[in-house]
């Protein structure tokens, strides 16, 4: 244990003193547990690592450890704890004796600054630096937004040259990116100010997470497939409708150069010492929603067991994991741990935010229905459930027996979970049952849809096999574009959907389990670099906005002491 014990009591802490009162070990001690040499590590500072490329391609010769995926219920707007519950699970498999790592996203600045606060965990199962990795951490947020705007700027640049291409500014669908929510630049007007500032068109913004470079960085498995994937990215059509790639901008070397360092995976450490791989973070709402295939890969190379998360609701996240992620790496989980809180099936059985921390047994049963839909997803593709009650104080054991009587026919296990309050200590129920499901238990992965579907029909399976809608909407146009991709050869390609991740329909108002509903398509866009179709359906923006009182007013400096304050 590196966490000062001391602080154990200190249950009134704020995530963020938690992180500062604990004694981290220097971070040549966390790659000594994964036999990783010190000539291999890259030091940014005393607590944080990037691991050479070298070193990744020398142990692709070893066996692979198993891999534990960590998804969750659809979530209030606090969220389930998912990640606090992939690092407890680490931690707790480390206490047990297994040799473990996790492998989390990057958080983004965007929702730090705005509502959904940070995401390196949080109570007594976070990982460190905390402030850290909330902020700038390796600065592989900033070269990935640079990476996205040096191909924006060439783009734009070509028009201005003579445009040799032929490009037809109206078909251009390269945007720009900031890491950060600012609503107004989702439409903007660019080229304004006389022939001197290029050509006048319609454009916007997008936010980091959900470019498709972040896509593409999270896939790529070394820098020559990072290179060629961001080759092939579509930036525009001609005016007699061809597409034009990067590689045709002759950046995409340029655009790699910039990525070089960002892309070699970041070591950091939880408060109990367990090594962390944090690296990529695209998001599971408009994005495909998990963390790097290359620190993946990594650590089921150096661990026995690996803990990874996928983002959101296991309607987006795990989805997008398994039918996407999996496929491109070659990837087979051998067990799922599925979180849920007592709050969240609550709120899902019909009770109002305000009245979550007041017993009520009857709106837990309704609420499990939705918690069971994600379970019967997840068996359809062959794999076997944990489910982790991720407790509050507020709960109660009549809630929490609730929940495992709904459940007791699905013969999965629910498992309640106080790792926020008492570390990996408080998860250890939880890693036996998940290492007895590995160990004592066979799975039989498939994919939900096969390579050679259309696309229509890939859509519509996702929305009525994950969702369970009744059918999937759009208009002639957006029918057109569908039709278009597929017989422009992109039809092999799996789908990243883009949808809200309050409710397993496209509107966040309806909780629990709906039913007879649609799934109205909004938009299409083609991501070749990346390997994917994304569809973005309802009323779902890829440039989120601030709420009315956003994180960014409360998080300060101390003046005496320099330190952050208000980060959670």
């Amino acid at each position: 244990m590196t966490a000062n014990k001391e602080m154990s009591d200190k249950k009134h802490l704020s995530d963020i003193e938690i992180a500062r009162e604990a004694t981290g070990k220097p971070i040549q001690e966390i790659a000594e547990k994964l036999d990783i040499p010190q000539s291999e590590i890259e030091q940014y500072g005393k607590d944080k690592a990037k691991l050479s490329l070298d070193f990744i391609q020398s142990v692709q010769h070893r066996p692979n450890g198993k891999l534990i995926l960590v998804t969750a219920i659809n979530p209030t707007p606090a969220g389930e704890g998912k990640t606090t519950t992939t690092i407890g699970l680490g931690d707790a498999l480390t206490q047990i004796g297994k040799k473990s790592a996790i492998c989390l996203r990057e958080p983004s600045l965007g929702p730090c600054f705005g509502m959904k606060g940070g995401a390196a965990g949080g109570g007594y199962s976070q990982v460190i630096p905390m402030e850290e990795i909330n902020l700038h951490f390796t600065g592989d947020f900033h070269a990935i937004g640079l990476a996205h705007n040096l191909l924006s700027a060439a783009l734009d640049n070509h028009l201005h040259q003579g445009n040799q291409l032929n490009i037809d500014p109206r078909r251009i669908t390269w945007r720009r990116v900031m890491d950060m929510n600012d609503r107004a630049l989702r439409q903007i007007n660019l080229g304004l100010g006389g022939p001197g500032n290029s050509i006048p068109r319609e454009s916007g913004f997008d936010i980091t997470v959900a470019s498709e470079i972040m896509a593409i960085f999270c896939l790529a498995n070394s820098l020559a497939e990072l290179k060629q994937k961001m080759g092939d990215i579509v930036v525009a059509q001609t005016y007699d409708k061809k597409p034009v790639t990067a590689k045709e901008l002759n950046v995409h070397g340029a655009m790699t150069v910039l990525l070089k360092d960002a892309f070699k995976p970041n070591l950091v450490q939880t408060l109990e010492s367990t090594p962390a791989f944090v690296h990529g973070g695209p998001f599971a709402n408009i994005a495909h929603g998990c963390n790097s295939v290359s620190a993946t890969k990594l650590s089921m190379k150096l661990a026995d067991y690996t803990v990874t998360e996928a983002g959101f609701g296991a309607d987006l996240g795990a989805e997008k994991f398994l039918n996407i992620k999996c496929r491109k790496a070659g990837l087979v989980p051998d067990a799922v741990v599925l979180v849920a809180t007592i709050r969240a099936l609550k709120l899902h059985g019909g009770v109002e935010l305000k009245d979550l921390g007041t017993e009520d047994c009857e709106a837990v049963s309704r609420g499990v229905e939705n918690l069971k839909k994600h379970i019967e997803n997840i068996h359809q593709f062959g794999l076997p459930v944990v489910v982790a009650v991720n407790k509050f104080v507020t709960d109660t054991d009549n809630e929490v027996k609730t929940v495992q009587d709904k459940c007791d026919y699905l013969n999965v296990k629910v498992i309640p979970c106080d790792h926020w309050a008492n570390g990996g200590a408080g998860a250890i129920d939880l890693a036996h049952e998940v290492v007895d499901q590995i160990e004592n238990h066979t799975t039989d992965f498939n994919y939900l849809y096969e390579d050679d579907m259309s696309l229509w029909n890939k859509i519509k399976t996702i929305a009525t096999k994950i969702y369970g809608a009744n059918d999937i909407t759009a208009d002639k146009k957006l029918r057109d574009q569908i039709h278009a991709l597929q017989e422009g050869g992109y039809g092999h390609l799996p789908i990243c959907m883009a949808k809200t991740q309050y409710s397993f329909s496209t509107d966040p108002g309806l909780r629990g389990r709906p039913e007879g509903f649609d799934v109205p398509l909004s938009e299409v866009r083609l991501a070749a670099g990346a390997g994917f179709i994304v569809v973005l359906t309802g009323d779902v923006m890829t440039m989120p906005g601030l709420p009315k009182k956003p994180s960014a007013e409360v998080i300060d400096i101390d003046d005496e002491t320099g330190n952050v304050i208000g980060l959670f």
